[in-house]
C-alpha cells in the first residue's frame, strides 16, 4: 500500500524563528529569524549548506563588515575545501546580466554542481544578483540568502523574484527562483548607515498604508525605529521585550503582511497586486536618476504621488493624504524630486506600467489609512490630476531633497 505524506495547507504560518509559505500551487519556502547567524553556536546556516559544495558572493562593504566572521563560520562548520568566498561589485549600476555571467563563471571556476549552493550575504542587489544566476547556472541550483539591509529583510528576503536592469528598465529580466533559505539576522541592521534604514523604513511604511493602520500608527509616533531605541506605546500591549521589543514588532509585522499578500499570488498569475504601491511611478524615476535615487526613497516618492493623486481623485480624504506624505517625509524620506517628477516623466511612467501590466494600469492608491483600490486604466488617471497631484508634492513643507 503506498504511503501518502501529509501536504501542509496554502498559507503563511509564523513561529518563533519566522514564517513558513505555502502557495496555493504549492511552492513553499521558510523566512528565519535568528540571532548571530554567523555567530560559532549557531547551527542554522550550516545545517542549509550541509553535504554541499558551497560559493559565497559578498559586496565590498559587507565583505569588510562580516567577511571575517563569515570565513571563520564556513572553516569551523563545513569540511574543508567545499566553500570560497567571492567579492563581487555592488550598487544598482551592477545589477546587470554581465554580472550575473561573472557570478557564473567564479560558480563554474570553484567546480559547482548541480547540488551545490551559492549564498549571497547583502541587501537586496546581491541577492537580485546571486538568485538570478541561481536560476539559470545549469537549468537551477540552490542559493541561501542572508539578509544584511532593512530592505532586504522586509522585502527581498520573504519574496521569490530575482533580476536584473537591462534594456533601459529596472529589473526587466528575471526569474521566480524560491532560495533554499532566506535568513535574517535583525543585529546585522546595527551597521546600516542612516539612508539604508530610511529606505527600509519606507517598504515597512509600504506595507502599513495598504494594509495596517496600527503599523502605520506605531511608525508615526516612533519614526527612529532601527535607528535608536524606542519604548513600545502604551496602547500597543502585545509588544513585549523592552526597547528592542518595539524594533522586533515593526520588522515581523512587515514581514507577515508582505508574505500574506504574496502567498496567493506568489508568481504573479494576476497582475493586480497590492504590494505593487509605490513600484509604478518608482521604477521610471530611479531609473531616470540614474540611481542617484536610491530603491527605497523611489518608492517613497511613489507612494506620496499616488497618495495626493488618490486625494485630488476623491478616494481618500485630504486628512488621510496628507497624514500619508507626513508620515513618508518623518521617516526621513523624499516626497518629490524636481529633476524627475515630472508630468511628462511621470505620464510615461504611467504607459509603461500599462504595458508591462499586460495593458492594465492596476496602479494601487490609498483609500484611507491601512486600505488600497486599484486604478486599472489609463483614463483612470485624468492628466490635469496627475499634474495636480505634483503640484502639491513640490510645494509640501519639509518636503525633502535627494542626496546626490
Amino acid at each position: 500500500m503506498a504511503v501518502q505524506t501529509a501536504v501542509a495547507e496554502p498559507g503563511v504560518r509564523s513561529d518563533g524563528a519566522g514564517f513558513t509559505l505555502v502557495a496555493p500551487e504549492r511552492t513553499s519556502y521558510r523566512v528565519d529569524i535568528t540571532d548571530g547567524v554567523f555567530g560559532p553556536d549557531n547551527p542554522l546556516l550550516a545545517e542549509y549548506c550541509a553535504g554541499r559544495r558551497v560559493i559565497a558572493f559578498l559586496g565590498p562593504t559587507v565583505h569588510r563588515l562580516f567577511g571575517q566572521q563569515l570565513r571563520h563560520y564556513l572553516a569551523s562548520r563545513l569540511a574543508p575545501g567545499s566553500w570560497s568566498i567571492v567579492v563581487i561589485g555592488g550598487g544598482e549600476g551592477r545589477k546587470t546580466m554581465a554580472s550575473v555571467e561573472e557570478i557564473c563563471a567564479h560558480a563554474k571556476s570553484a567546480g559547482l554542481d548541480r547540488h551545490g549552493v551559492m549564498l549571497a550575504v547583502g541587501g537586496g542587489v546581491t541577492c537580485d544578483l546571486v538568485g538570478f544566476a541561481a536560476a539559470i547556472y545549469c537549468r537551477g541550483v540552490r542559493y541561501i540568502k542572508v539578509n544584511t539591509t532593512l530592505v532586504g529583510q522586509v522585502d527581498v528576503g520573504v519574496g521569490i523574484k530575482t533580476g536584473v536592469n537591462a534594456l533601459g528598465t529596472k529589473n526587466m529580466l528575471g526569474a521566480y527562483h524560491p532560495a533554499h533559505a532566506s535568513i535574517n539576522d535583525p543585529a546585522l541592521l546595527r551597521t546600516l548607515p542612516d539612508r539604508q534604514v530610511r529606505c527600509g523604513l519606507g517598504e515597512i511604511a509600504k506595507m502599513a498604508i495598504i494594509k495596517d493602520a496600527r503599523l502605520f500608527r506605531v511608525l508615526e509616533e516612533c519614526p527612529e525605529v532601527f535607528r535608536r531605541p524606542c519604548p513600545a506605546p502604551s496602547w500597543l500591549p502585545a509588544v513585549a521585550g523592552g526597547e528592542r521589543g518595539l524594533e522586533d514588532y515593526v520588522l515581523r509585522t512587515a514581514m507577515a503582511l508582505m508574505l500574506d499578500e504574496l502567498c496567493p499570488n506568489l508568481r504573479e498569475h494576476d497582475l493586480a497586486r497590492l504590494v505593487d504601491f509605490g513600484h509604478t511611478f518608482g521604477p521610471v524615476i530611479e531609473t531616470a536618476s540614474d540611481y542617484r535615487i536610491a530603491h527605497g526613497e523611489s518608492v517613497a516618492i511613489d507612494m506620496a504621488i499616488s497618495s495626493q493623486l488618490a486625494q485630488v481623485l476623491g478616494l481618500i480624504g485630504p486628512e488621510d493624504a496628507d497624514r500619508i506624505t507626513r508620515l513618508i517625509v518623518g521617516l526621513g524620506l523624499p516626497v518629490h524630486d524636481p529633476r524627475t517628477c515630472t508630468p511628462e516623466l511621470m505620464q510615461r511612467a504611467l504607459r509603461a506600467s500599462w504595458e508591462r501590466r499586460g495593458r492594465k494600469l492596476h496602479l494601487v492608491v490609498p483609500s484611507g489609512i491601512g486600505s488600497a483600490v486599484f486604478l486599472d486604466d489609463l483614463a483612470d488617471v485624468p492628466a490635469v490630476a496627475l499634474e495636480q497631484a505634483l503640484d502639491v508634492l513640490a510645494g509640501f513643507p519639509s518636503a525633502l531633497a535627494v542626496a546626490g
